[in-house]
């Protein structure tokens, strides 16, 4: 069921920017998985993007929950903005990653008109978030890299990941706490058979 209004509330507000400073605070702390696990990828640097996915949860969650225009570009941007305060290694170039991320989840509600968030919505916004993301990657990151071995399979593995854990993660993590009703203000909480 679609929203009634798109104009935000106290309590949209609130929980979004909730959201964003818990995960501002995973994506820091995600940055360090990501350097210590660089090891574990070298047969194959491109495959690391696999857990990439982390950084693209708010845009879809935000999405998700608040069901309004600028939730997911709201969400995203603000935790990148939170982490790079916390002194992402990425340094001010991860509050430009968040902005260009949340854009990705934004038009894909947009173009459902925010009225559709079951999972193939939230697939779907997980996956251009991954566009997003492996765009401003491919020309800011990996333009020095090969593009067939390189940059071509960390595009593709970074909108894999963020439909499966971004997108599918976010859905199943609404599931999981509609019934506890923390969610019971928004529509994603009252719509707990259908979610």
């Amino acid at each position: 069921m679609a929203s009634t209004s798109n104009r935000w509330r106290t309590i949209d507000i609130v929980i979004a920017s909730v959201i964003a400073v818990a995960f501002g605070v995973i994506f820091w702390a995600w940055g360090t998985v990501w350097s210590i696990t660089e090891g574990a990828f070298a047969f194959f640097p491109p495959a690391q993007t696999i857990i990439y996915g982390i950084w693209l949860v708010p845009a879809v969650l935000g999405g998700l929950i608040i069901r309004k225009p600028g939730a997911s570009l709201y969400t995203e941007l603000v935790a990148a903005t939170v982490s790079a305060l916390l002194g992402s290694q990425w340094g001010v170039d991860t509050i430009v990653s968040g902005l260009i991320q949340g854009l990705g989840a934004e038009l894909a509600f947009a173009l459902l008109l925010y009225r559709n968030h079951r999972l193939p919505a939230a697939i779907l916004a997980g996956a251009l978030t991954g566009v997003s993301a492996a765009s401003y990657d491919f020309v800011k990151y990996t333009v020095g890299m090969d593009l067939w071995s390189y940059r071509i399979p960390y595009a593709a593995i970074t909108v894999l990941s963020g439909a499966i854990l971004a997108g599918a993660g976010s859905w199943a993590l609404v599931r999981a706490l509609a019934p506890t009703g923390v969610l019971d203000r928004f529509e994603a909480g009252r719509e707990r058979a259908t979610v």
